[in-house]
């Protein structure tokens, strides 16, 4: 079995009680972030790993988004809350990142939060990334990764199988330069919680 199916099956597993498990972090931080990064978004916009849908009222009605994600039981979540929105400049679809269907050039914004610890093949999503964004596009990426302080660092290696095992979730990952390997340049990073755990990267082709 590859990677990613079982990542998608763990997914499955969790997504009823997802809201429940993140219910801490969105409160402090996610819901917050989300609002300040995605909602001033515009034109065409898709997002990577919408999940259970937790950030379908951030965005502005006249922005066209997409929301994709490999897990079609979290979609469940994500269809319930946009139903209950009333947009309807949102659509959702069940979609890898590693291999998007969609044409090149196509989207102004592509946005994901804390999602590429959870990608099989982390620069693969990227590159897929970059060909899917526009000339002039930019890539708004909220992650959780590894820090540059040795202690915290020491604690996510160890912290890491367990992660991995239950979820799928690496916490250990160098997501600044998969970003550079997958070809784009970042134009703008930023600390945001934890000292370096959670970062802000935008990024353009």
């Amino acid at each position: 079995m590859n990677r990613t199916i079982k990542s998608k099956e763990k997914y499955n597993r969790i997504a009823r009680v997802y809201d429940a498990h993140s219910k801490f972090a969105e409160k402090l931080w996610l819901a917050n972030w989300r609002e300040q990064f995605f909602s001033p978004l515009t034109g065409n916009i898709l997002e990577i790993g919408i999940g259970t849908g937790k950030s379908i009222e951030c965005y502005d009605k006249k922005a066209k988004v997409m929301g994709i994600d490999f897990s079609e039981k979290m979609l469940e979540k994500a269809h319930s809350k946009l139903a209950e929105s009333g947009k309807k400049n949102i659509t959702l679809q069940q979609m890898d990142v590693e291999n998007l269907n969609f044409k090149d050039n196509a989207f102004d914004h592509v946005v994901t939060s804390c999602v590429f610890c959870s990608v099989p093949n982390p620069i693969k999503g990227l590159k897929e990334i970059r060909r899917v964004l526009k000339p002039t596009g930019k890539l708004v990426m909220i992650e959780h990764v590894l820090s540059k302080n040795q202690v915290i660092a020491l604690m996510e290696q160890a912290c890491n199988p367990i992660t991995r095992f239950l979820m799928g979730a690496n916490i250990n990952r160098n997501t600044k330069q998969n970003i550079i390997n997958s070809g784009m340049k970042i134009i703008k990073e930023e600390n945001l919680a934890l000292f370096d755990v959670f970062r802000l990267f935008i990024a353009k082709k």
